[in-house]
């Protein structure tokens, strides 16, 4: 099995040596990449799939949009990465780290409210 990047962003699971032969892929749509995981980890493993099969271009095509879809080895797939970016695909790599952001500069509290002395009045306290 192999991941195939499509220009839309969407990610295709590829069960045939030609791709353009093959008469049944899965797709993950780039919106649900999230909810899915990293599809990318599937490679050599054995996936079960499961879902309603629909027509796409002349073959049979199943949509990946939940990893409760999944069965078997492949049912527990990690999160995409946060700085993954299906429009900038091949741009992430794992082992190269990135600059830390800079820190959100802390808002102090306003102090409290109070009134100008003599606007209002204090009842003394009555002793018994």
């Amino acid at each position: 099995m192999k991941i195939i990047s499509g220009a839309d962003g969407r990610q295709y699971l590829g069960f045939c040596a030609d791709q353009a032969r093959c008469p049944f892929t899965v797709a993950v749509p780039a919106n649900d990449l999230r909810d899915v995981g990293d599809v990318r980890t599937l490679v050599g493993k054995t996936v079960e799939v499961h879902g309603p099969v629909r027509e796409a271009d002349g073959r049979a095509e199943m949509v990946l949009r939940d990893t409760r879809q999944l069965r078997g080895e492949a049912a527990k797939l990690p999160a995409v990465p946060k700085a993954y970016d299906v429009e900038q695909r091949g741009h992430y790599r794992a082992s190269v780290p990135r600059p830390p952001k800079a820190a959100k500069k802390k808002r102090g509290r306003k102090p409290p409210r109070t009134l100008p002395p003599g606007d209002m009045e204090i009842p003394e306290d009555k002793e018994e």
